[in-house]
């Protein structure tokens, strides 16, 4: 079972000095701790919100070759990557006291987004130096009755706007996976 999901996911950045020094600040802010900072063969910082637990890290290293990204172009690669935040208080905070003041590019202010899921909030910005897409997101462990109400009216506008559904998103949604085969 992949209880613990991603364990870790590394990028390879533009400006080394400059992301580490960007990351320190935005990961500090976060309460992450760099567990890692070395050259071995290679130059690499690494993250972990829950050190010195094993958990999901976040790691940097110089890029070799590539340019600044692009969130808009939709280019092949990673979309954006969603970090989990403690409530909807941290992420307005966060924008207002990391984001704004450090003027990080951000592309969707803090907002709710019920159709991805009962209560969930979001802001989305951008690595100002190598365009790597971030979204800071909670999403309540027990939904308000409203935001219950929010998704379930979110979920019928978008059946409405595909008849290819047959009028049923989770059904569309949740659909079976393979599963090893020999067993």
């Amino acid at each position: 079972m992949r209880w613990r999901g991603i364990n870790h996911v590394e990028f390879s950045v533009l400006d080394y000095d400059a992301s580490v020094a960007f990351y320190d600040r935005m990961f500090g802010w976060l309460g992450y701790r760099c567990f890692w900072t070395l050259d071995i063969g290679y130059r690499s910082t690494y993250y972990m919100a829950r050190f010195p637990f094993p958990h999901s890290y976040i790691g940097l290293q110089p890029a070799k070759s590539g340019g600044k990204l692009s969130h808009e172009a939709r280019a092949t690669g990673i979309h954006h990557i969603a970090l989990w935040a403690r409530n909807r208080r941290e992420v307005d905070a966060f924008h207002a006291e990391f984001l704004c003041p450090n003027a990080v590019p951000v592309t969707d202010a803090p907002a709710e987004y019920p159709v991805y899921s009962p209560g969930y909030y979001a802001v989305f910005f951008e690595d100002p130096i190598n365009g790597i897409h971030w979204e800071l997101a909670h999403i309540p462990r027990l939904p308000s009755l409203g935001a219950w109400k929010r998704f379930r009216q979110a979920v019928k506008e978008q059946e409405k706007q595909h008849p290819e559904w047959g009028g049923s998103a989770m059904k569309q949604a949740e659909r079976p996976l393979p599963g090893r085969t020999g067993r």
